[in-house]
């Protein structure tokens, strides 16, 4: 591999900044690993030397790396990456979907990889134009999730629905919507994807016209929830009914 230069979304791999990124990147996706980085501060530290021995063991080669990681993260903090190749998974058809249409925050994204995770929804889409998944913002935002799901980006939601047609959609906006109580409150159908739009601009108006439209009650105190706190509420919820 030539020398790492700062994240570009035309390269064919990325960097999980942060030992524990690092470490998920190696446990759950060791095929994709190529090396890791480490600082020369981090020397005879417990992650570092945990990450070190499992690198180790894969035959991942470990480097140090000070000015590297400076670049790639832009902190002069960041003491651990693995470098990886991208990949991309089918989602699988049998299981719930989150679809992420149109997400411009990296941050945002991130912590909804790892709130479906730990909800047990581990298939996400992403709409395009959206967030680089694998930009190293949403990849240490999401604590290195993003290595135990299933992630798939697609051109269009027609390209999604042309993948997975006889599934329950449930867009998360206002227009035509029901409340999640209400809708939580009947049984779900084996198969169902939920859809969340953009930070600011939300879901489009045709959404409403797709599956059964949900709003999440609030006080009226606020005008709108973040959009990863609405992606939480949303997947617990029907986690939690689901059964997962």
């Amino acid at each position: 591999m030539p020398s790492l230069s700062p994240y570009r979304a035309e390269l064919d791999y990325a960097y999980a900044p942060g030992a524990f990124p690092a470490m998920e990147c190696l446990l759950h996706r060791p095929s994709v690993a190529r090396r890791v980085l480490l600082h020369s501060k981090a020397e005879g530290a417990e992650a570092a030397e945990k990450l070190t021995d499992l690198a180790r063991q894969l035959n991942i080669r470990v480097e140090i790396a000070d000015k590297a990681l400076a670049r790639i993260s832009g902190r002069e903090n960041c003491f651990a990456a693995a470098v990886f190749g991208k990949f991309e998974d089918a989602l699988a058809e049998a299981r719930p979907h989150v679809v992420l249409h149109h997400p411009s925050d990296c941050g945002n994204v991130g912590t909804i990889l790892r709130t479906a995770l730990g909800f047990g929804v581990e298939d996400v889409a992403l709409i395009r134009p959206c967030v680089d998944v694998f930009d190293p913002r949403t990849v240490r935002a999401s604590m290195g999730s993003l290595f135990s799901l299933r992630v798939h980006t697609y051109n269009s939601f027609d390209a999604y629905q042309a993948e997975h047609p006889h599934r329950a959609l449930y867009p998360f906006m206002l227009d035509g919507s029901r409340s999640l109580p209400e809708v939580l409150a009947e049984p779900l159908p084996p198969r169902w994807t939920l859809v969340f739009g953009n930070e600011g601009s939300g879901l489009p108006p045709v959404f409403s016209q797709m599956g059964q439209p949900v709003r999440i009650p609030s006080n009226q105190r606020v005008d709108s929830l973040n959009l990863s706190i609405a992606a939480a509420i949303g997947i617990y919820g029907f986690a939690q009914k689901g059964g997962l």
